[in-house]
This record gives C-alpha cells, structure tokens and sequence, in this order.
C-alpha cells in the first residue's frame, strides 16, 4: 500500500461518548462555562470531528474534549455517538505534541470577516446593526477610512450587552461630538460614551456632550485617557473632565455614578476611586 505523505492514515466513525476517554495530562481543563454557552446556540452542522488516538484498544481524544461534553449536555446521554477521526499509529507523545501545535499555524477569522459571513447568512443582529450604522450614512469596512466603521466587534459588544438604543445613541452622539471624524470611530470612544451612557442615562445631555467635548479633538481625548486609565474606562473619564468643565454645581455629572455599575469597574480601579474624586465629589 502506498503511503501518501500529504494524508494522515485515519479512518472515520462514529463512536459513543461514553467509549470515549478525554482526560490525559496534557490537556486543559473543561470549562463548563464555555460548555454551558455552547450547549445554549448548540448546532450540529458547528461540530467538527473529534480527533482520537487509539492505543491498546482504548479511545484517547487529543482535540474536541469539550465537542463531546456539549453533545452530551444537549443530548442528556453519553451513549450519543460523534464523528470522530480515528488515528491508529500515534504515541502518547505524538498526541501531545499535535494537540500543543494544532493551532499553530490557523489563521483566525477577523471580526469583520466572521460579521460578513453572518450578513450573507442572514443574520438579524448583523442585518440590524448594518442598517444603524448606513442610517448615519457611514459603512462597516475592514479597515479604518473615511466614512467607515471598523470596530464591528465592539458594535456587536454594545448590541448584547445594552441593545439597540443605546448603540443607537452611542453612535449619534459620536458622530454628532466629532462630525463623523475618522479618529472618533474607534472603540475605545464609542465604548467610553457607551459607559457615560449607561451610567448617567437622561442626566448626560448631549447637546451639552457635543458642545463641551467636542471642543477637542479625538486624539486630544485620546491623550488625556492615556494619562488617566488604560481602556474605554480612561476614554470615559477623559470625556466626562471635558463634560463637566465649568459647569455649574447642578449640570455637572458625580463621579462616583460612574463606577456604581460593577460590570464597568474592577476591584483594583474601586479601591482607587475616593483618591481620584475631585474634592468636591467627596462626601
């Protein structure tokens, strides 16, 4: 038989769950909260072939651990058979070293080119979020340019977490702040205004937001986040200095309902917060 140096010697079947064995040291440990999330958008034609070594009669599983525990979550029996990629001429070492570089060399798929891929497949949340962003005559693209949007990943983000107002009003407060301005689209800004957002609700006004901060520029804000906190957090406090600069004691935003919502702030930046209040912020 002719061995062809381009194709591994495997065969295909399907074999039980409960057949096979997932738990060599060379592996991570399952994640339950990554099986959970995967069983709840569970798909059969999403399930890649688990691949698997058998030595001495036994089915060692060297990549799709975690394949097999969705498919029992969502099938409820481990006696459910999956497709798997049968090796019979690997050593333990051998399957170490495949399931240490197996991803080596892919090419992950960008943010933008898995957002198209969901608009040709027809996707409401892509399809919703594409009409937003052409109703402020803007594109998504690839890459930054005039007239494009290419933080889609943080678009979606801002989708999931606080739904369409909010993105609604995030973007029209950016473009109305900076007039569309290639450098204000970016996600760190629209994340920044997104956390002012959710923060202050109908306390931020906006036409006060667009006066008051869009007197700088986006790399100005930028400069001044750099020098507070790394992230959209350090976004938001550049844009809210500039928000309640000179204004009145009534107009101006408390510091502090910034960090209220935990899901914004980590332990660390907690600890930090009365420090950094100005004084009149503290009580």
């Amino acid at each position: 038989m002719q061995i062809n140096l381009y194709v591994p010697n495997v065969h295909f079947e399907q074999i039980p769950i409960k057949n096979l064995v997932s738990n060599q040291d060379y592996q991570r440990h399952l994640s339950k909260e990554h099986i959970c999330k995967a069983a709840e958008h569970f798909n059969p034609y999403q399930i890649n072939p688990v691949k698997v070594s058998r030595r001495n009669g036994i089915n060692y599983v060297f990549n799709g651990q975690h394949t097999i525990e969705i498919v029992a979550l969502v099938s409820g029996s481990r006696d459910t058979p999956v497709w798997c990629m049968v090796y019979d001429d690997l050593e333990y070492e051998q399957e170490a070293d495949i399931f240490a570089n197996q991803q080596r060399f892919v090419k992950k798929l960008l943010p933008y080119e898995i957002f198209m891929a969901n608009i040709e497949a027809g996707n409401d949340e892509q399809l919703i979020i594409k009409a937003l962003v052409e109703s402020f005559d803007l594109r998504i693209c690839g890459n930054s340019r005039p007239g494009c949007i290419c933080c889609v990943a943080t678009l979606e983000d801002i989708y999931r977490k606080y739904g369409y107002d909010i993105l609604q009003r995030s973007l029209r407060l950016c473009i109305a702040t900076w007039e569309g301005d290639v450098d204000s689209l970016t996600s760190n800004i629209l994340r920044g205004i997104t956390r002012l957002i959710v923060a202050y609700e109908d306390s931020l006004k906006d036409d006060m937001f667009v006066e008051k901060v869009g007197r700088s520029s986006p790399r100005e804000i930028s400069r001044i986040a750099k020098e507070r906190k790394a992230g959209s957090i350090g976004y938001a406090e550049a844009m809210l200095t500039l928000y309640n600069k000179k204004g009145s004691a009534n107009g101006s935003l408390k510091w502090a309902k910034l960090y209220e919502n935990k899901q914004i702030i980590d332990n660390q930046s907690a600890m930090l917060i009365q420090e950094q209040l100005p004084p009149e912020e503290i009580e």
